[in-house]
């Protein structure tokens, strides 16, 4: 995987990110909710991770003020541990800086251990729980959150 890249998302790349949220999710985002994520919330940008030229990962975030709160990220199953989600957030965090951020936040299932060794060692600490927050399942959420300096 030498060609690695990273883009903002257009309303052209929604059947790209729906294949994405359809491998990466048991209750996958529906196609209205992109669709206003990208042409109605003025907080809201979504970066691409392409290798090879395909779509293969996203990250939401929204941006407001100084805060930025990630929505969503997934990549493709098939890529997973090659460190491309590692990539995607560095990113998506030194973008999130460069905005203005000077704090972000996520939540992530309890059970999504992997998910949360990523976050820390990108400087993500606990927050709190919110309690039942994945509608599949009722699995609780972490909430992590980092201060940028």
């Amino acid at each position: 995987m030498t060609d690695i890249r990273f883009r903002w998302m257009t309303i052209e790349d929604i059947d790209s990110v729906m294949a994405v949220e359809e491998e990466s999710f048991t209750v996958p985002w529906r196609r209205e909710a992109f669709e206003n994520e990208l042409m109605i919330n003025q907080f809201a940008k979504y970066l691409l991770l392409e290798v090879e030229g395909e779509v293969v990962g996203y990250c939401g975030l929204w941006l407001i003020m100084d805060e930025a709160h990630i929505t969503n990220v997934a990549v493709v199953p098939r890529l997973r541990g090659h460190k491309l989600g590692e990539a995607l957030m560095k990113k998506v965090v030194k973008l999130a800086i460069e905005t203005g951020a000077k704090t972000m936040t996520l939540e992530v299932r309890v059970s999504n251990h992997i998910a949360q060794s990523l976050y820390r060692k990108l400087g993500f600490s606990d927050g709190g729980i919110r309690k039942n927050y994945y509608s599949d399942n009722q699995e609780d959420a972490l909430v992590m959150w980092v201060n940028f300096k």
